[in-house]
């Protein structure tokens, strides 16, 4: 993991503080070297690289999504999104958009329009996906939260969302079916292909 702390100098000359748009201008000039993916979360900087395993995962949660809804599914992978909350433009692993989602007037997903979130726990962020980005999602009233951790080779999913938290919570170990079957996705995902580590 990489934080990236932007020239205070230049922020202070500019204003007290930039908004996330001004913050990924900077990032989009900025050097990120190929195959990281970069995030704002509580307005700090965070840049990962994505390794072979945290692809596999997103593959087969997509490809069941796929395989579920069709494979015309609003489906999105490390797309912006600018959730409530401070300073909050999250990259999410998978995003599952309502069939009516549309972009907005500055081509971006209204957050309102997501049913389903997916994060793939990379080392260096796993606090982000535990912690600050579950506050977040719960309070934007995501149907569906799934954190899938290679490293502990668990799945934790989080559902029925209420006054910022969800109150519902599910943990299984890969090689358990995820069943999801109760919720707006209508399905049960299989882990048994979830590589670890």
């Amino acid at each position: 993991m990489t934080v990236v702390e932007i020239d205070r100098i230049a922020m202070a000359e500019e204003s007290d503080e930039l908004t996330l748009d001004e913050m990924f201008e900077l990032l989009d000039k900025m050097p990120v070297p190929e195959g990281y993916k970069v995030e704002i979360v509580e307005g700090a900087v965070f840049m990962v690289p994505q390794r072979n395993t945290h692809w596999q995962i997103i593959r087969r949660i997509v490809r069941a999504l796929e395989d579920q809804f069709g494979i015309e599914v609003n489906v999105t992978s490390d797309v912006r999104f600018d959730f409530p909350g401070h300073m909050n433009g999250f990259c999410p692993d998978v995003v599952k958009l309502s069939d009516t989602a549309e972009l907005n007037e500055r081509g971006q997903w209204n957050v309102d329009d997501v049913e389903f979130v997916a994060e793939v726990i990379s080392k260096g962020t796993a606090a982000n996906d535990y912690d600050p980005k579950k506050a977040v999602y719960a309070a934007a009233d995501v149907p569906v939260y799934l954190i899938v951790d290679p490293y502990t080779g668990r799945c934790h999913a989080y559902t029925e969302p209420k006054d910022g938290k969800y109150h519902s919570e599910l943990t299984v170990a890969f090689g358990t079916d995820v069943d999801l079957a109760g919720t707006v996705l209508g399905l049960t995902l299989r882990t048994d292909r979830f590589p670890r580590g």
